[in-house]
């Protein structure tokens, strides 16, 4: 499926305080491009997407033990919706 592409939105405090701007920040896979993004939030989401904002942060170094490597790439999005569309990323228990 390729909502699998998308893989979790990212929670800091800077994107935490987009969401009131209606920006949401995701993860994503480096193969997606901003049209692909773009349908695959719409379609999932059923949401209209006014702007996607992406870039692939640096690598980071991963140690273990004596070896050295790399965290894997991926590409982070800050997508902008029409007003009166959100996203539900936090669930409510009731």
């Amino acid at each position: 499926m390729m909502i699998d592409l998308v893989k979790y939105p990212v929670l800091t405090e800077k994107s935490v305080r987009l969401i009131e701007n209606n920006q949401y920040t995701f993860a994503v896979d480096l193969r997606l491009s901003k049209p692909q993004i773009k349908k695959l939030i719409e379609e999932y989401f059923k949401v209209k997407v006014i702007s996607i904002n992406t870039h692939i942060p640096p690598r980071k170094k991963k140690r273990l033990g004596t070896s050295f490597g790399f965290k894997a790439r991926y590409k982070r999005v800050i997508v902008t919706l029409k007003s009166g569309f959100s996203i539900p990323l936090f669930q409510e228990n009731k």
